[in-house]
């Protein structure tokens, strides 16, 4: 990082993601939702993919070293308010954003992980290998983190297919994750795939809360994991208190989904841009 980087004037988040064609998730739903939040957006492509609302076909992960040069070429000209981190695809491209937000002066605080392990439609997204090097790696540097009840269970090692297992889980994550060094680690287990679609937070200080939620009857889900924690990544650029930027940031998912409108011919993508239109 240069001496003389500093904020911008204006707010601006990092998304560190794959893209997806049909803009329903990753890098470019990314930047729909700074935009829809008043923040300027800068992304680095971890992956290239084949893909639209039918589904994903192939996976082409980008040169870790090419992450790496474009991750220090960003920092080098502008530091970010914040971070997200979505799919990265590969144990290699895990260890290299690491080692960039190790060095970033970022504070973890303002560093949200989406920890896109397969996608919706079941196809893999990263590799037993690369989920052991997002433990071991990526969740000591990382404020929060925002897995569906399924990615809860492979990072936690403990069931959640259920509401009664999710805080036991969440707790089990948060535990493993501070025997590695981070004390700090924020958790929203979100609930899309619960029967109540409420989330679970669990904050550093061991104080968990459901956060309210309520289900939106669409078929343009696509991407809405990716859009929370987004979401969730620029209420805390707003200074927002934890349980706060939980509440807006699904309240913004719900609205999304609300004003969504059909695009293609499978699982279409929320309205990311709502309040501009």
């Amino acid at each position: 990082m240069r001496a003389d980087a500093k904020f911008s004037a204006r707010p601006i988040a990092l998304t560190i993601a794959g893209f997806d064609p049909s803009c329903g998730a990753g890098i470019t739903a990314d930047l729909k939702v700074f935009a829809a939040h008043n923040i300027y957006g800068i992304a680095c492509i971890t992956a290239l993919t084949v893909q639209s609302s039918m589904g994903v076909k192939r996976v082409e992960p980008v040169a870790p070293q090419t992450v790496r040069e474009t991750l220090d070429d960003l920092l080098e000209d502008v530091l970010p308010n914040g971070v997200k981190v979505g799919m990265l695809a590969t144990a290699d491209a895990v260890s290299k954003t690491a080692q960039f937000l190790a060095k970033s002066g970022i504070g973890r605080q303002r560093i949200v992980l989406d920890p896109v392990i397969r996608s919706s439609s079941g196809r893999e997204l990263l590799s037993p290998e690369g989920v052991a090097a997002l433990r071991s790696e990526l969740l000591p540097l990382v404020g929060w983190v925002t897995p569906n009840i399924e990615e809860l269970a492979v990072l936690a090692g403990s069931p959640a297919s259920v509401r009664e297992d999710v805080p036991d889980a969440a707790a089990r994550l948060q535990f493993l994750t501070s025997e590695g060094g981070n004390r700090d680690l924020h958790i929203v287990a979100t609930g899309g795939h619960l029967d109540s679609v409420d989330d679970f937070l669990l904050t550093p200080n061991g104080k968990g809360q459901w956060v309210k939620g309520e289900r939106v009857e669409t078929q343009s889900t696509h991407g809405t994991g990716c859009a929370f924690s987004s979401a969730l990544l620029c209420q805390l650029i707003a200074g927002r208190s934890p349980e706060k930027a939980a509440m807006e940031a699904k309240a913004y998912v719900s609205a999304a989904l609300k004003a969504a409108y059909p695009v293609g011919r499978g699982t279409g993508s929320m309205h990311h841009l709502f309040r501009l239109t």
